[in-house]
């Protein structure tokens, strides 16, 4: 697969770490409207930075959400977007195995997840990446620089088909063993990680 895209992102330097950007409260997690998303994600624009966002459609165990907000949170995510409907609020349960990272990575909710991927794409130039099994692209040969909304979907089910017709791309995790796919906070790490290696480490000296 070609990798027309790849580019480092200016200013920031091989093994720096990326602020995130966020709003905390006095409740101790991060509080982001689908509206001041957007904003930032165009102020990233502004300053050269390649926002970062994790799209989860529909994971309803709060585990797993605060699984992959630990995760999203060592990896510079901007945000966590989900469903308003049919997905985990971000309760107690939640903040506790994310270790600190609902206090640092705000996770938004929208109405149209379907409608919110294409306007990342047709507004803000983002590409809109997503996992699926019956995919014959490996997650390694895609390109994950540049600004980037990596797509999973729920426990067991995975992706809507209208989420999954919104992604520019899908790819799949390989799998050597007899288990067929991994849980969804694994994967994300998987997936998000493989992105911070492409953004801060391939190439450094």
């Amino acid at each position: 697969m070609p990798r027309s895209r790849r580019r480092k992102p200016p200013g920031n330097r091989p093994f720096e770490a990326r602020a995130n950007a966020h709003i905390q409260t006095s409740t101790g997690i991060a509080r982001l409207g689908e509206d001041g998303l957007l904003e930032r994600i165009e102020q990233a624009a502004t300053t050269g930075e390649d926002p970062l966002l994790l799209v989860l459609d529909g994971v309803q165990d709060p585990h797993n959400l605060g699984a992959c907000l630990r995760t999203a949170e060592g990896a510079g995510v901007l945000a966590v977007v989900v469903p308003r409907h049919h997905a985990s609020p971000v309760t107690e349960t939640v903040a506790r195995v994310s270790c600190g990272g609902a206090a640092h990575v705000p996770v938004v909710s929208v109405g149209n997840l379907a409608r919110f991927l294409a306007r990342l794409r047709e507004d803000f130039g983002m590409q809109v990446v997503g996992t699926a099994d019956e995919t014959e692209h490996d997650l390694y040969e895609a390109d994950l620089t540049g600004p980037l909304a990596l797509v999973l979907g729920a426990e067991g089910e995975g992706m809507r088909r209208l989420t999954k017709e919104s992604c520019d791309l899908l790819v799949r995790i390989p799998m050597l063993g007899q288990v067929p796919c991994l849980n969804v906070s694994n994967a994300a790490a998987v997936c998000l990680y493989e992105s911070l290696r492409q953004r801060e480490f391939e190439g450094a000296e």
